[in-house]
């Protein structure tokens, strides 16, 4: 469980979730609970009520989108940053 996570390893900031809409509302329940600063629901995953629940409790939302996929795009739009610089 992610409160068994916590517990074990100190807070979380982001809560990335590979799960089922449906499941998403009880993942928000227990990320808000945890103080979790961000819920990311992965590609192809939306729940409105999950991103409601987060939301409400004050966190981040991001839906339907891929970690790596934009960890590399944003290192891209970085490094371009730099090399503009120089």
């Amino acid at each position: 469980s992610l409160e068994g996570a916590v517990a074990a390893g100190g807070p979380v900031d982001l809560v990335d979730v590979f799960r089922r809409p449906e499941h998403c509302p009880g993942v928000a329940r227990s990320a808000v609970a945890v103080g979790a600063r961000g819920l990311w629901l992965q590609l192809g995953v939306v729940s409105w009520e999950a991103a409601a629940i987060a939301h409400a409790g004050g966190l981040a939302v991001v839906m339907d989108r891929c970690t790596a996929i934009d960890v590399r795009r944003l290192r891209a739009v970085a490094q371009d940053r730099v090399d503009v610089q120089h």
